[in-house]
Formats: structure tokens, C-alpha cells, sequence
């Protein structure tokens, strides 16, 4: 029996902007406002992102893929997600599971979270029932109750 898992736990947040697609999961949600950074600003896949790194012990995705890195401007999140997960192959570290949770008042988008479940599931070569995704508002308290951003935490199981 394979003994040799590890957790990570990763967390990410972004501000609402103007003039931005809200990508959450790596699909296009519909809303007024996207999220606001470097990347798309995938606030879901980012969190993910860390939790992987952070249980391989790899660092965080700030640390592989700088936002002072021109290439990385606009970039879809859905490949630093892949990268990530090659990086972790490569330390030959396999995904167990991921359970995440997004925070935000606006828009609603339970919907909308079995097409995230199976994009993050495509992107790491995953079943669908190795992701988990959760949504929850913060009943207007803090940042993402006022509507002025989102955030996201995940944790992963991995195992070499």
C-alpha cells in the first residue's frame, strides 16, 4: 500500500474590475465585473494551483510564474494549472484529489460548477470525481460580501 501522500492547502483572492471576463474554473462566468490581475485572474484555479505546489513541497505559483513575467500577461489560467501539474509529474507525484471552495456574494454560480468541475478534471487528467467545488457567500460580511472581490482555498491529496 502506498503510504507517501501529502497535503497543500491553497488560498487566492482578486478584486472586481471593469472591462474584464469573470473566469472562475477555467470557464467564463457571466457577470458585470471579471476579476482583476496579472492573469485571467482565476482566483479557483489559482488557489488549486498553490495547494498542488504546497504539497510537493514546490513553492507557489507566484514563485513559478511571476506576474512581473511579461509572458504571463493575460494568460489563461487553465496552463499554469497544466504546467503545475507537469511540474508535480515530474517530481513524480500523482493527484489524489482536490476539494476547493469559492467565496463571493455575486454572482451565483452553483450552475455553473459541474463545467468547472470537469474543465479542472480535463486539465489535470483527472476523473470528475476527484475534484470537489464548493460556493459559498460571506452573507455580506467582508470584501467578497461587499462585492468587491472573490476568493478561493483549496486543498490536494498527492501521493508519489
Amino acid at each position: 500500500m502506498n503510504t507517501n501522500f501529502r497535503i497543500g492547502y491553497g488560498y487566492d483572492a482578486h478584486a472586481f474590475a471593469p472591462d474584464r471576463k469573470l473566469i472562475l474554473g477555467g470557464i467564463e462566468v457571466p457577470h458585470t465585473q471579471g476579476l482583476l490581475g496579472h492573469s485571467d485572474a482565476d482566483v479557483l484555479l489559482h488557489a488549486i494551483a498553490d495547494a498542488l505546489l504546497g504539497a510537493a513541497a514546490l513553492g507557489d505559483i507566484g514563485q513559478h510564474f511571476p506576474d512581473k513575467d511579461p509572458s504571463y500577461k493575460n494568460i489563461d489560467s487553465t496552463i499554469l494549472l497544466k504546467r503545475t501539474a507537469d511540474l508535480l509529474a515530474s517530481h513524480h507525484y500523482a493527484i489524489g484529489n482536490i476539494d476547493a471552495t469559492i467565496r463571493l456574494q455575486r454572482p451565483k454560480i452553483a450552475s455553473y460548477i459541474p463545467q468547472m468541475r470537469q474543465r479542472i478534471a480535463s486539465v489535470l487528467g483527472l476523473g470528475i470525481e476527484q475534484v470537489s467545488i464548493k460556493a459559498t457567500t460571506t452573507e455580506h460580511m467582508g470584501f467578497e460580501g461587499r462585492e468587491e472581490g472573490a476568493s478561493a482555498s483549496a486543498v490536494a491529496l498527492i501521493y508519489a
